[in-house]
């Protein structure tokens, strides 16, 4: 079963168990695939991989809204945002520990040969596919400009 498959089959689950929650997330996630499918002209389905990029989007979006509504005082919103988030993360794969992280950014710089901070984006082009939804970005870079030095 597909990624879409799962999240429409979870969808009439959480509508089945009346979970307010997960049904409202599910149905968010369901109307931004079909957005993507009629934005980006598609005629069949969107595939597992740009429904994945998709889910971290909105995963990410979630994150920092919780964070956003935390810092405002409004925790009632943040804690909002934080279910969704939860919904969320159950379709995303599991995030790498730092450790592993670390040792992904160390092999992509061996490969590359980097040995200052001009040797960013290559090294960033090397580890990313690797990591691809396992990890973020931002957390990537920060680590290789760790690793390169200043």
């Amino acid at each position: 079963m597909g990624l879409v498959d799962r999240i429409s089959s979870d969808l009439v689950t959480a509508m089945k168990a009346r979970d307010a929650d997960t049904v409202a997330t599910l149905r968010m996630a369901v109307a931004a695939i079909r957005n993507l499918r009629v934005a980006a002209g598609h005629s069949g389905e969107v595939t597992d991989a740009e429904a994945l990029d998709l889910l971290t989007r909105e995963a990410r979006k979630r994150g920092e809204a919780a964070e956003a509504f935390a810092g405002a005082g409004r925790t009632d919103l943040a804690e909002k945002e934080r279910r969704e988030l939860a919904v969320l993360q159950r379709y995303l794969p599991e995030q790498l520990d730092a450790d592993a992280l670390r040792g992904l950014v160390d092999e992509a710089v061996a490969e590359t040969g980097a040995t200052s901070p001009s040797d960013l984006g290559r090294v960033m082009s090397a580890v990313m596919p690797k990591v691809k939804g396992r990890a973020d970005g931002r957390q990537v870079n920060a680590l290789v400009r760790e690793r390169l030095g200043p």
